[in-house]
């Protein structure tokens, strides 16, 4: 990871922070000097990618959260900003999916998929946005705020088998357009990032069965991004040279949605 940008003093709350991307978002924020706070339901794990990140030099803490929770929403982010102090960037990355046809899915995948997906970022960005609100009214000169709420390709085109899905993140790409336009006024940038399809260690083995080595053949340059291929948006959507980028759906997705 190379990059310019300097996070130093900035405390960054990862949601999903136990796997996958989010692991990666956070590793990738305290890399830059961020102070990272790492969310998720399991807290084990969370421990040992704190234990990573402090290995590399870098500052973190953990909090348990389950965003279909809105106690635990309320709980975390008091105790992120007990441990961290005021909470500067939110990446907004819970994330569930299911995969069915539209007539086969029931109401509890639907209740599943948008419980996280759409009500429970909603419910997190709502909670640190209440307090980064307060601290702009507050300052003569408020500090930059960032939050990246992580969408998807799916927000954008509807992709086969995961309908539920692309509904929730199409419904997130919205929510992000809205709370651009009401909260950018107290200096809070709110940015939607929109991923294709990247390799972790979750999907991995699907990239290798039939199904997934036949999907990577219909894409439009036959391939699969890795998490590495996120940093450079992620980093430029929280730095603070992006003070006039708010509302944005930036996609990472090698030309998927076109």
């Amino acid at each position: 990871m190379t990059s310019n940008t300097d996070l130093s003093g900035k405390v960054a709350l990862v949601t999903g922070a136990s796997s996958g991307l989010g692991a990666r978002f956070a590793t990738v924020l305290a890399a830059q000097g961020a102070q990272v706070v790492l969310a998720s339901r399991r807290t084990e794990r969370l421990k040992e990618l704190r234990a990573e990140i402090e290995a590399q030099g870098g500052a973190a803490h953990v909090v348990a959260l389950d965003v279909t929770d809105l106690e635990s929403i309320r709980s975390a982010v008091a105790s992120a900003e007990e441990q961290a102090g005021p909470i500067d960037i939110l990446i907004n990355n819970s994330g569930v999916s299911t995969t069915q046809r539209l007539v086969d899915a029931t109401e509890a995948d639907f209740d599943f998929v948008f419980g996280t997906n759409t009500k429970g970022a909603f419910f997190v960005a709502q909670e640190v946005a209440k307090r980064m609100i307060a601290r702009s009214k507050d300052s003569a000169q408020p500090r930059p705020a960032r939050i990246v709420n992580i969408a998807s390709v799916a927000g954008l085109k509807v992709l086969a088998q995961i309908g539920v899905y692309c509904m929730s993140k199409a419904a997130v790409v919205h929510m992000t357009r809205a709370m651009a336009l009401e909260w950018g006024r107290y200096g809070i940038n709110v940015n939607a990032l929109c991923p294709g399809y990247i390799t972790t260690e979750i999907n991995a083995h699907h990239w290798q069965s039939e199904a997934g080595r036949k999907l990577i053949s219909m894409l439009p340059r036959k391939r699969v991004g890795e998490p590495s291929d996120l940093d450079a948006p992620l980093l430029m959507l929280v730095s603070d040279q992006s003070g006039f980028v708010n509302g944005a759906i930036l996609s990472a997705d090698d030309g998927l949605g076109l």
